[in-house]
Formats: C-alpha cells, sequence, structure tokens
C-alpha cells in the first residue's frame, strides 16, 4: 500500500512543509510557515497541486 506523509521540520524562524511519496521522493517547500499546522496545511496543498502523483500510487507498473 503506497503512503504519503506531510511533515513539518524546523526552519529559520519557523516551519518547512515536506512531502514524501512511497517510491522516496520528497517536496519540499521553499518557504518557511510560522506554525506547524501551516507547514502541514502547504504540504497537503502540494499534494492536491499534483494529482498525477497520487495517481502513479495505483500502476502497478511504478515500484514502491
Amino acid at each position: 500500500m503506497g503512503q504519503v506523509t506531510l511533515s513539518a521540520t524546523p526552519k529559520g524562524n519557523g516551519f518547512q512543509a515536506t512531502v514524501t511519496y512511497p517510491n522516496g521522493v520528497s517536496i519540499s517547500s521553499s518557504e518557511a510557515f510560522p506554525t506547524q499546522a501551516e507547514a502541514i496545511e502547504a504540504a497537503a496543498l502540494k499534494v492536491l497541486d499534483m494529482p498525477e502523483r497520487l495517481t502513479d500510487l495505483d500502476r502497478p507498473d511504478i515500484a514502491e
């Protein structure tokens, strides 16, 4: 089963949003957000902006 992880890590005076896909690809925001919640929300929006990555999770020819 594929798992997409949304996370927030400290960066400067705030938090950086990161999306991690099952194949090991991670996408991080270039900006910092004031709170962890805002960083997680930004990560979720990144996932919604790239629906083809979610569609790829169901493809049998894509190795996890």
